[in-house]
């Protein structure tokens, strides 16, 4: 028994040491129980040959050799049989859940011209190291991490932590970096730096940039969390805006591979408090909890195996794959969703369709929609003013004017927006440029009624107000085509109204006293947008 202390004591010692530095998931379904083993049972049979003084091995050391060359095998074969898609095709294409079809229009609710996303994730860098350019003496010791959106009290913000530049950095600050950037994903000039909340600083101790027991997922790991896989290290702020690291919990489902999310660990980024919960019962500030890269590969295994893995290799009859990229989209009750757009195999500027999976439940659904992919709608818009040479933004979807659109930001070669595009999913030969979002949308809604589309105004802005007033004075222009009407009413003081002669047959005869019916949307710039008009005087 003596012995076996002596050998047994110090090659947990060792393991434990290399559990603190590599940080293994301790779980069956993981590999990496496998090369803990391994290594325990090495060191034993090392350790046990030292003590015996001996060129001939023990037999306490042949069996911990013969077993740790058995695991070698075994962590070598297992996953090709446990794993591969050869075998376990259908449980592949089962991983992300049931796949319901649904409508648009009634899940997604549109969104009003100020909530619109225009700052992208490269956008929010610049700005936010702009902002931190203005403090030299802070800027020296920290640096930007990176940017994730999210929804904060209703808002959507790009936020980022100041982490450590390095180590050295990291010794000099142990007590942590000072506080965090938010940029406005909807206003290019809102960008804050938030170094105290309630009149007490912000010390972000706990963060990926730090080291030994500061370091985020080794202090993670000795407070409990060992027994899953972690991945998507988020940081997130509360309603209240404390910072929180968020990071999604996984186990392997199909073998050992297969991940999925099962739940989420929260981390003040201050104190260390760990919690750890499950999918249902996560704060619900928390944007989301399915990694984006775990949702995609699910969504390809969904349309890879369609009819089995022969058939994805050979016919690929039926398989569906999703388009490149992914975007965050927001819906109603502020839930948000992961978007991909859903092509066949082989093609190219076309989909037919596109998925919304919940970022919190995976709740995955999908829209049977033929239309242009998102990079086919990034190339439209750059056509279009293809002299200036802007670059578009991957797209965001949105509902507007009750149809899916792409929504992109054009940015001149120093990164900074010029232009706002909205682009039909539909169609995109349909779309609308402008140097604000206001102008766009107007653009884009002439666009549409242009093709003979009906555009469902109610569903997309609530803010649309109905007056019945005599024309006082009334002009038209044509621009590119199209017959603008500009007009004010006896009793609207000095708006301007403005709409395309598309909107109704009964503009260009409309004159100076006839009494008409609108609803309208007014502009920031005073400006009036007609969405419905009504010639009381025609037909009497």
């Amino acid at each position: 028994m003596k012995r076996y202390f002596k050998v047994y004591i110090p090659s947990l010692l060792v393991v434990l040491v290399y559990c603190f530095i590599k940080l293994p998931v301790i779980s069956f379904n993981f590999l990496s129980i496998i090369s803990v083993l391994i290594i325990f049972l090495i060191v034993s049979g090392v350790i046990d040959m030292t003590l015996e003084n001996t060129e001939k091995m023990s037999k306490l050391s042949k069996r911990s050799f013969t077993v740790a060359g058995i695991l070698v095998i075994y962590s070598t074969v297992a996953p090709i049989i446990m794993s591969t898609p050869i075998f376990h095709a259908k449980q592949y294409r089962n991983l992300i859940g049931k796949v319901t079809e649904s409508n648009f229009s009634k899940d997604v609710s549109p969104v009003s011209v100020e909530d619109i996303r225009l700052v992208d994730e490269d956008m929010a860098m610049r700005l936010g190291d702009k902002k931190l350019g203005e403090d030299p003496a802070l800027g020296s010791v920290s640096k930007l991490g990176k940017f994730h959106i999210q929804s904060v009290n209703g808002k959507l913000y790009w936020v980022s932590p100041l982490v450590h530049r390095d180590i050295i950095k990291w010794v000099t600050s142990l007590d942590g970096t000072n506080g965090y950037v938010m940029v406005s994903a909807t206003n290019p000039q809102d960008v804050r730096l938030i170094q105290d909340i309630d009149d007490k600083k912000i010390k972000i101790v706990y963060q990926p940039e730090a080291y030994f027991l500061q370091d985020l997922q080794r202090h993670m790991y000795i407070n409990g969390i060992f027994d899953v896989g972690m991945t998507d290290f988020t940081f997130e702020i509360d309603d209240k805006g404390r910072p929180y690291w968020v990071t999604t919990l996984y186990k392997n489902k199909i073998g050992y591979s297969g991940q999925d999310a099962v739940g989420v660990c929260t981390v003040d980024a201050q104190t260390g408090e760990v919690k750890r919960y499950g999918i249902k019962n996560a704060p619900k500030w928390i944007d989301r909890i399915q990694p984006e890269n775990f949702v995609v590969n699910q969504i390809n295994d969904w349309g890879l195996y369609v009819k089995g893995f022969l058939n994805s290799i050979i016919s690929e009859e039926g398989v569906l794959v999703a388009t490149e990229g992914t975007s965050l989209v927001y819906g109603k009750d502020e839930k948000s969703y992961w978007y991909t757009g859903i092509t066949s195999s082989g093609a190219d500027e076309s989909t037919v369709g596109f998925m919304l999976v919940d970022t919190r439940t995976k709740e995955a659904k999908l829209y049977k929609q033929p239309g242009a992919t998102e990079i086919a709608s990034m190339t439209s818009a750059e056509g279009k003013v293809q002299e200036k040479g802007y670059e578009a933004t991957f797209p965001v979807m949105y509902n507007i004017l009750g149809k899916p659109t792409y929504v992109s930001s054009l940015k001149d070669k120093a990164g900074l927006v010029k232009m706002v595009s909205f682009v039909s999913v539909e169609d995109y030969s349909i779309l609308g440029l402008g140097e604000t979002k206001e102008e766009a949308l107007r653009n884009y809604r002439e666009a549409l009624s242009s093709k003979g589309n009906d555009i469902k105004i109610d569903d997309y802005d609530d803010s649309s107000v109905e007056i019945q007033d005599e024309v006082l004075r009334i002009s038209y222009d044509v621009k590119n085509g199209n017959t603008f009407y500009y007009m004010t009413l006896k009793n609207q003081g000095t708006k301007i109204f403005t709409t395309n002669s598309n909107l109704s047959n009964e503009l260009p005869l409309t004159v100076v006293g006839d009494i008409i019916k609108i609803s309208y949307q007014e502009n920031k710039d005073g400006s009036c947008d007609i969405v419905e008009f009504n010639n009381l005087n025609i037909g009497k």
